[in-house]
C-alpha cells in the first residue's frame, strides 16, 4: 500500500532522514520506533506532504505522492494524527469533526462515520458542543485520532498517541487503534516512543536511529531482541 524507497530529507540545510526505506502492506499495522529526534515524524510529514523528500519516492497505491500537496494526499486516502494532537481549541467538538470531513462530499456516509467515532469514543458525543481546548489531554488525542477518521481514510498516520496521557487513557487509545485496524480494515502506520507498546500492538517494525532505518523484523522478533530490549524497552 505505502512504499518508501531511499528518501533524504531536509530542513533548509539540515539532513534529517537519509536514505529511508519502509514498506506498509495492506490491513497492517506497523510501528517506527527510536529515541527522541531520530527523525519518526519527519517521516510521517514526509508521507503526508508537510516536507517534501530532496531525493527518493513515496508512492501510495502505486501511485507517487512525494510531489504532491498534503489536501490531494488526503483525498486519495492517507489522514496523519499529528504529535500534539494539533486540534482546533476554539472550535467546538462538532467543527473539528466537520473539518475532517472537509474534502467529502458523500452526506450519508459521513453521517455514518459520525456515528461510528462517537461510537468508538463516547466521551465525545458527550462534549460534541464544547470547544476543543477545554477537552482533557485524553480527548483531545481522541478528538484528533477522529476527525483524522472522518476523512475516511484507507491508511492512518499515528504519530505519538500515547504522548502525555495516563495509563488508562493509553489502553483505551491502544484499544481503539487495534478495532480500528480489525474491524474498520484501516491500515496503520504507528509512530511511537513507548516501544514495548507500539510493538506489542504491530504486525511488523522498523527501527530508527539519527535518522537511518537501522533495524526492521516481525514485531514479535523485535519484542525479544536484545539490542531493541537495551535501547528502547528497558530491559
Amino acid at each position: 500500500m505505502l512504499e518508501i524507497n531511499n528518501i533524504d530529507t531536509y530542513y533548509g540545510n539540515i539532513q534529517a532522514l537519509h536514505d529511508v526505506s519502509i514498506s506498509v502492506k495492506e490491513g497492517e499495522i506497523i510501528t517506527l520506533i527510536g529515541a527522541n529526534g531520530a527523525g519518526k515524524t519527519t517521516t510521517l510529514m514526509s508521507i503526508s506532504g508537510i516536507v517534501t523528500p530532496k531525493r527518493g519516492t513515496i508512492s501510495f497505491n502505486g501511485e507517487v505522492i512525494s510531489d504532491k500537496k498534503p489536501d490531494d494526499i488526503v483525498k486519495m486516502g492517507l489522514s496523519h494524527v499529528p504529535e500534539g494532537r494539533h486540534i482546533f481549541p476554539y472550535l467546538t467538538v462538532m467543527e473539528n469533526l466537520d473539518l475532517g470531513a472537509f474534502l467529502r462530499k458523500d452526506k450519508a456516509g459521513i453521517k455514518k462515520d459520525l456515528k461510528h467515532v462517537f461510537e468508538l469514543f463516547p466521551r465525545l458525543h458527550e462534549r460534541r458542543n464544547q470547544q476543543g481546548g477545554t477537552l482533557s489531554g485524553g480527548e483531545q488525542q481522541m478528538l484528533a485520532i477522529s476527525r483524522a477518521l472522518m476523512a475516511k481514510p484507507k491508511l492512518l498516520l499515528l504519530d505519538e498517541p500515547s504522548l502525555g496521557l495516563a495509563p488508562i487513557i493509553v489502553r483505551q487509545i491502544f484499544d481503539i487503534i487495534r478495532l480500528i485496524n480489525k474491524e474498520d480494515k484501516t491500515t496503520i502506520f504507528l509512530v511511537e516512543q513507548n516501544a514495548n507498546l507500539a510493538l506489542k500492538v504491530a504486525n511488523r517494525g522498523y527501527v530508527m536511529e539519527n535518522g537511518r532505518i537501522t533495524l526492521e523484523d516481525s514485531a514479535q522478533n523485535l519484542l525479544v531482541n536484545e539490542e531493541v530490549k537495551k535501547a528502547y524497552l528497558g530491559i
